[in-house]
């Protein structure tokens, strides 16, 4: 007995050692980034790991500078990913809940179209996209939500596989009190579904709120920095003519540190509900 429990408080000491480290590799770089964005430097490059010069500056710059108009780029992706991540996840889950319920002739050859298509990377058809959009004027941020809601179609696989683990023999005891399919859909479907929602709504937040492919290939031709997202707007700051990355390093670190702040309010807010509709999912299967 005594050797067994040496050996166990061995593997947990082990455990224990393994799990700081991988904690340490995870927390330095975004500590590092945390630290950098108060360095008062202008030559584009950070030696020490703690500032040796304190400033907020950095912050202010990039809050003011009208050449790269941060808020301006901050309430464009926030509104295109609020409204994508709202369209996105009421296609995917009504398209998940249709194919994981309902049966009709094509349902299996679609399922195979489907996952083939959901194999090839989205930017394939970036310039397909483009020259569409263009056609229709729509190289702005409403094209921008338009691809983004189109692509997220494809994505309904996870939430589906989720649905299927609901018991149907619960919608069919609501279809014998009368309940029609929308009722059954609304009323047990979604409410059992919370943990599933929970996580689709953050993906198809987070996909446009750090996407910089789309957004930038749509958006580049307009010439207005106001237009601009995020990722885009940061990339073009210290990569045009005007800024360089020894000019505006710091800055642009700071500008990561604030977009990254949404994120992470959305991620703790959401949580409770994802941990609420798994135990209230379990109560009630």
């Amino acid at each position: 007995m005594d050797s067994y429990h040496t050996e166990r408080k061995l593997h947990l000491v082990i455990c224990y050692i393994l799990l700081t480290m991988l904690i340490v590799a995870w927390l330095f770089p975004i500590l590092w980034i945390i630290l950098a964005s108060f360095t008062n430097s202008n030559t584009g490059f950070v030696s020490t790991f703690f500032p040796k010069s304190w400033t907020f500056q950095n912050y202010v710059r990039i809050l003011t500078d009208s050449q790269y108009p941060f808020i301006h780029w901050f309430i464009n992706t926030l509104f295109v990913a609020v409204v994508s991540a709202a369209l996105s996840t009421f296609v995917i889950i009504s398209l998940a809940y249709c194919l994981s319920r309902l049966r009709f002739s094509f349902r299996k050859p679609f399922l195979q179209i489907a996952l083939v298509l959901g194999m090839f990377p989205g930017f394939m058809s970036m310039i397909a996209l483009y020259y569409i959009l263009k056609a229709f004027n729509m190289l702005n941020l409403f094209g921008l939500i338009l691809v983004y809601v189109g692509g997220a179609g494809l994505k309904f696989y996870v939430a589906k596989g989720f649905i299927d683990t609901i018991p149907r023999s619960i919608d069919e005891a609501a279809e014998i009190d009368g309940a029609t399919k929308w009722q059954v859909f609304t009323h047990i479907g979604l409410p059992l579904s919370k943990p599933i929602i929970v996580y689709t709504v953050l993906t198809t937040f987070m996909a446009p709120w750090i996407d910089f492919i789309f957004s930038g290939i749509i958006l580049s031709t307009s010439g207005n920095p106001n237009t601009y997202t995020i990722a885009y707007g940061l990339y073009n700051m210290v990569h045009s003519a005007k800024g360089t990355m020894a000019t505006f390093f710091t800055e642009f670190i700071a500008g990561c540190v604030l977009i990254a702040i949404p994120i992470t309010v959305l991620f703790i807010i959401m949580q409770r509900f994802y941990v609420s509709g798994i135990s209230s999912g379990a109560d009630k299967g």
